[in-house]
């Protein structure tokens, strides 16, 4: 079974192509024109065990937020398209990842109910010219078009690179989980009422 999907959003602000196959090696070739989101997405792919595969051109000049924000469109578009009618996966994920000084928990829910819950305060925000404010519109975009239920807490760190490392590694390892076949279901979709 192919659990592999790539979308294609072309606006006036950004035009992105992104690849990912859920059952890869942890291969990544990302080019965002923002070289912090492409070390984040690097840590996904390696953590994740996915291949991805992203191209992303965006009005940078303006600033980073439209094309951060396309990218978890993106993904969470081909995170959708990928695991089709979700059958046989473990759907949970609970992962808490440490990073020197921070202490980043991520659990999901690839339950087709897409909500998010938030709690990252970091001091400053900024890692270089990067404002890892951002980072919440990011997955607020993914979890929306990606079916996911996800909440992402910040239980300690105060710089600002550490936590966004803490939180991609988390993030990669519980989407790793949740995404992952379980062998006694055996194609059947992890839910009572028997459709996600």
């Amino acid at each position: 079974m192919s659990r592999q999907a790539e979308i294609h959003r072309k606006t006036k602000e950004t035009d992105i192509r992104f690849r990912i196959d859920l059952d890869g090696q942890g291969q990544c070739d990302s080019r965002t024109e923002i070289p912090f989101l492409d070390h984040m997405f690097s840590l996904v792919a390696a953590h994740g065990f996915f291949n991805l595969a992203i191209n992303a051109k965006g009005d940078i000049q303006v600033d980073n937020h439209h094309t951060v924000e396309d990218l978890g469109i993106c993904m969470g578009k081909a995170l959708k398209q990928a695991l089709g009618e979700r059958k046989g996966i473990s759907r949970y994920g609970d992962v808490t990842v440490p990073m020197d000084d921070a202490l980043a928990r991520v659990v999901l829910d690839v339950s087709n109910r897409p909500f998010l819950s938030y709690h990252v305060e970091v001091p400053g925000g900024m890692t270089g010219t990067f404002d890892i404010r951002l980072l919440k519109e990011f997955f607020r975009a993914l979890t929306n078009h990606g079916g996911i239920t996800m909440h992402i807490d910040l239980l300690s760190g105060e710089d600002p690179h550490h936590v966004a490392e803490a939180i991609f590694k988390a993030f990669a390892r519980a989407l790793d989980h949740a995404t992952s076949l379980e062998s006694r279901l055996s194609g059947v979709v992890p839910s009572t009422k028997g459709i996600l």
